[in-house]
């Protein structure tokens, strides 16, 4: 094992499915865990983009959002991302 790696313990039913699921999307588990962990934001850096954003918008309306405009927007996005996330289209 190389100095910058290390290893995971997680059950056999937990890797079948990373197994499987990396298998559906041609990859490895190692590539597919190292994605996960670099493409998904902290909460930290989520907070950070939500407050880009107001910045933003309130440049661009001339007013922050209301809270719940937010609110509306929140329950949109999660919408967009459950349409997204969902099985793959047959190509």
């Amino acid at each position: 094992m190389a100095a910058d790696e290390t290893s995971i313990k997680v059950s056999t039913a937990a890797r079948d499915r990373l197994a499987q699921l990396a298998a559906e999307h041609g990859t490895t588990i190692r590539s597919l865990v190292e994605d996960l962990a670099q493409d998904t934001p902290t909460q930290a850096e989520y907070a950070e983009r939500a407050e880009l954003a107001r910045a933003e918008l309130a440049s661009a309306l001339g007013h922050a959002p209301s809270p719940e405009a937010e609110a509306k927007a929140q329950v949109l996005l999660e919408g967009l991302g459950a349409a997204t996330h969902g099985p793959q289209a047959a190509a």
